[in-house]
């Protein structure tokens, strides 16, 4: 099953959304939170992402992660260059529904790309 990454300056906000997403795609699908610098400041912490992303791809069937805002984003960024495999994507996804979709199609069984894609696509779901 494809895991789930999520990426985050906040260590609380990583945190919650892995469970708010692990709630509704249910216990099967891995979804790792990785967010704040060691100490508990805020930042993003290029080990710890690492660590989420092989946790989170323990299945072999690809992992997607999403992230907060830039620098975040950067670090994912370098970090795929490093270990350009093509089993880890980084979505171009607004974090929070774009993480539910994302658990939501992995607990379905989808495919790597399809996970990507449904993640992607929920940048256009209308809130009103």
């Amino acid at each position: 099953m494809v895991g789930i990454v999520v990426v985050s300056h906040s260590a609380e906000l990583a945190s919650g959304l892995s469970v708010l997403a692990a709630q509704m795609a249910g216990p099967d699908v891995a979804i790792e939170p990785a967010g704040g610098i060691a100490g508990g400041g805020l930042g993003t912490d290029a080990e710890a992402v690492s660590a989420a992303i092989e946790r989170a791809g323990r299945d072999g069937d690809g992992v997607v992660v999403l992230g907060d805002l830039g620098s975040s984003i950067l670090t994912v960024r370098a970090l795929l260059e490093e270990q350009e495999n093509g089993r880890v994507q980084l979505a171009d996804a607004p974090i929070v529904e774009g993480a539910v979709t994302a658990a939501v199609t992995a607990s379905a069984g989808a495919d790597l790309a399809t996970v990507l894609k449904a993640a992607e696509e929920a940048r256009d779901a209308r809130k009103l």
